[in-house]
């Protein structure tokens, strides 16, 4: 079973639509016994790094993800929440996040061309870095969905793929149990599906 944490500030009913299609029973919880419980959880996510932030904190969700996270369960952020596993981002002033995986959240504006337009949205293709179990039905170029402004950099070893938008942004990143999505599986088609359907079968 997989849990969807929801702190006010995540896309849920098409991402539990998505585990739905693919048989992936699902709960959406703020419930921190709950979300410790399954055996993957999904941290999505919407809208501004500060706010939601500060949403974590208020349910006291942070720890508890930092604790699911330590404990060795399956965790995907998606978008906004694949930026909050970061150590900070710089969105409206410098906001701290979960640490769970190395690197900052900043504005993409300040490495692609300037003729580009922010927030990138639409389908781009992945370029896969290295090996990773999230990737294991996926082709190299293929497409996802993208909706951003901001995006993870000085990753180190943690970036898993990366996406062009006249410039290479991080599309995802990893450590460990913890992985991270730039892009929507949940609004990428065939393609989503067959990621989240890798990331379902994941264990401790």
């Amino acid at each position: 079973m997989t849990a969807i944490v929801d702190y006010g500030v995540g896309n849920l009913f098409s991402l539990r639509s998505s585990l739905a299609a693919i048989g992936e029973d699902a709960i959406v919880t703020r419930n921190a016994d709950e979300l410790a419980a399954a055996d993957r959880v999904i941290l999505p996510g919407v809208g501004a790094f500060g706010d939601a932030a500060a949403k974590l904190r208020e349910y006291g969700l942070d720890r508890a993800i930092v604790e699911i996270a330590a404990s060795g369960t399956p965790l995907l952020g998606i978008c906004l929440g694949m930026q909050l596993l970061f150590e900070r981002g710089f969105e409206f002033g410098e906001h701290v996040g979960l640490g769970l995986l190395t690197g900052e959240v900043r504005p993409i504006a300040d490495v692609i061309p300037a003729e580009l337009k922010v927030p990138h949205i639409g389908w781009n293709a992945l370029k896969l870095v290295g090996d990773s179990p999230l990737y294991r039905y996926t082709n190299e170029g293929e497409y996802v969905y993208f909706v951003h402004s901001f995006a993870a950099m000085d990753c180190g070893g943690c970036v898993s793929a990366t996406t062009d938008y006249g410039a290479p942004l991080t599309a995802s990143a990893e450590r460990g149990n913890v992985f991270g999505t730039q892009y929507h599986p949940e609004k990428s088609g065939e393609v989503g599906m067959k990621i989240l359907r890798a990331f379902c079968q994941l264990t401790k």
